[in-house]
């Protein structure tokens, strides 16, 4: 919790400082009360007092209360506001450090924990910022101030508070110790509730089409009763505390009052015994300031073992170092703009036991179209992955435009290449938002550039005539996901995108398989005109897709298993002419 401290801006630490100023001020006033209530006992008792005497004690025992609740409000308006800050701090922080993080970290905590991390965890920070801090400065300095004052007073009296406090700290050890545990537990069920939730959301359309209700019915429910049962089990814990506390307070009272009963009847003189009956008075208030005090800070620690579990789960993700690490280059050598090269690249994903590529070497020329093809799982979207650094490569080098990956800043990187990933990805919005993504695009101040950009890039995806047939035409709202549209207009719009970028490199992982063999063919003649001395690499799967590349690279089980065109490959390459057999007739592969 304290390293989430030093997250706190210098106005934040001024609203603190203020804050102990304001409790310090409420905690004398709250201790003044018993002052004056013990003069208005001593004046009842006292023959010939006046009634103004009484009225003044009585009107600053009223000023009393009302600058203590002054105070108190004063306080809950500053920890609100850096309860708040300092969640929106945070939020930023996480927010910022997961873009940093390369696909092995973001495995390694899992997309539901990021999110859990992202929100619940730093609510319950706020929630400990916001409704403990008073708490927290106020319950120390109360009860030190609280035990000054009566220490002066009866041993018999403080002796009964002493073990009041004594038997309450010991039920706040046992409480700690066995919800604590329970709370570690539970921020990780949040976590395991999450993923339940978010893969039965996105799998919607694959449980109905499977009659699956009931399967992922029941696997919520174990989640959801996991959960629950550490809730219940805290919560019943936690419960014990408020009663037992008020048995601990009333019998401290009792004994209080009990003990006082019997020193004033064992005084001799009536002043004694006015004197220990005020005092008694005075002690009791006291007294039950010190347990108040008490009774705030087991409210923190109701809260706070939740709360500091959140806070290591959040420092976690703060203090986790990226793997990829940016380099200072932010250009290639001179004369190289959009070449490619694999120097004996092997590459092995964290905690695997064997390489998913083998020895991979070979060059992609500016103005190339390379591309690849295997049986799944033969690592071609791990290789294409290793050129914008989603993963490092564990040996050899890749190079763009003559210089290691590893060597540029990712910014300048990113900026040579236009990405369109596996499974089209598209962000709440526009369609104008969607492919003006990113800040080579969307820098742009001048509306009618970029709306021109947008539109020549979707007629050479082969988007524009839907986009064209929709009322608002670029205006018209995506849906998280794009679920509004189908999966070959979110491709296109993808690969829209990409184009818009104006990269020095294309990369297309298997981007083209949900469009049909004739707008395939139409969107690679427009892409390859329109991109002329653009290097593109293509991931793909079915043969039509790829034959018109200048070089097709064959991988098999993490190694390149055959390098050339098409018609080279149908005679040199095994594993190809088996590719190319299995989608088209043996006159149609060979005519290719």
């Amino acid at each position: 919790m304290i390293k989430l401290l030093k997250n706190l801006e210098k106005q934040q630490i001024g609203f603190i400082l203020l804050s102990v100023v304001c409790i310090v001020a409420q905690v004398w006033l709250d201790l003044k009360l018993p002052d004056y209530m013990s003069n208005i006992t001593m004046l009842v008792q006292t023959e010939n007092s006046e009634m103004t005497e009484i009225l003044k004690n009585g009107g600053y025992m009223l000023l009393c209360a009302l600058g203590s609740m002054a105070s108190a409000v004063i306080v809950g308006f500053f920890a609100a506001r850096i309860g708040a800050g300092l969640s929106k701090t945070l939020r930023e922080r996480v927010f910022c450090k997961v873009l940093g993080f390369s696909m092995e970290e973001i495995n390694n905590f899992s997309t539901p924990s990021l999110i859990t991390r992202s929100t619940n965890d730093i609510t319950q920070v706020q929630m400990i910022i916001t409704m403990g801090l008073q708490a927290m400065i106020k319950a120390p300095i109360m009860a030190v101030w609280a035990i000054l004052k009566i220490s002066d007073k009866s041993w018999q009296w403080t002796l009964a508070t002493g073990v009041a406090v004594a038997v309450m700290i010991t039920m706040l050890t046992v409480l700690v110790v066995f919800a604590l545990p329970k709370f570690k537990v539970i921020q990780t069920l949040t976590d395991n509730l999450n993923r339940v939730t978010r893969e039965n959301l996105s799998g919607l359309r694959v449980v109905r089409a499977y009659n699956a209700e009931a399967y992922q019915d029941a696997k919520f429910e174990k989640a959801n009763d996991e959960l629950t049962g550490n809730y219940l089990f805290t919560t019943r814990l936690m419960a014990i505390m408020s009663p037992t506390m008020t048995a601990i307070m009333s019998g401290m009272s009792l004994a209080i009052y009990w003990i006082g009963a019997y020193l004033i009847n064992e005084a001799q003189l009536p002043m004694d015994k006015a004197v220990l009956f005020s005092d008694m008075v005075v002690f009791t208030s006291y007294a039950v300031q010190v347990i108040m005090s008490f009774m705030m800070i087991a409210m923190i620690f109701v809260m706070l073992p939740r709360a500091q579990v959140s806070a290591k789960r959040i420092n976690e993700v703060l203090e986790t170092k990226t793997k990829i690490y940016d380099g200072k280059r932010t250009g290639g050598i001179n004369n190289m703009t959009g070449e490619i090269e694999f120097r004996d690249v092997s590459f092995m994903y964290p905690d695997a036991r064997e390489n998913v590529l083998h020895h991979i070497s070979f060059s992609a020329h500016k103005g190339e179209t390379v591309a690849f093809i295997g049986a799944t799982g033969s690592g071609k979207t791990t290789l294409i992955n290793l050129i914008p650094r989603f993963y490092d490569a564990t040996e050899g080098q890749v190079l763009v435009d003559g210089v290691d990956v590893r060597e540029y800043t990712q910014n300048a990187l990113h900026q040579k290449i236009g990405y369109v990933s596996q499974r089209a990805v598209l962000f709440s919005g526009n369609i104008k938002d969607n492919i003006a993504f990113g800040d080579n695009v969307s820098n742009n101040e001048n509306e009618q550039e970029i709306m021109e950009t947008i539109s020549k890039s979707m007629e050479i995806a082969q988007g524009k005539e839907f986009v064209d047939r929709l009322e608002d035409g670029y205006a018209s709202p995506v849906a998280q996901g794009g679920t509004n549209f189908s999966g070959g207009q979110k491709q296109r719009m993808s690969i829209a995108r990409a184009i818009a970028r104006k990269p020095e490199i294309y990369i297309f992982d298997d981007s083209f398989s949900a469009l049909d063999y004739k707008t395939d063919r139409v969107l690679r003649t427009a892409l390859r005109k329109e991109t002329e001395g653009v290097t593109t690499l293509i991931v793909a799967q079915r043969i039509g897709t790829i034959k018109d590349a200048d070089r097709i690279i064959v991988l098999e089980d993490g190694e390149i298993a055959g390098n050339g065109t098409h018609k080279e490959l149908m005679n040199t390459c095994k594993t190809y002419q088996d590719i190319a057999y299995s989608q088209l007739s043996k006159e149609e592969a060979d005519n290719e």
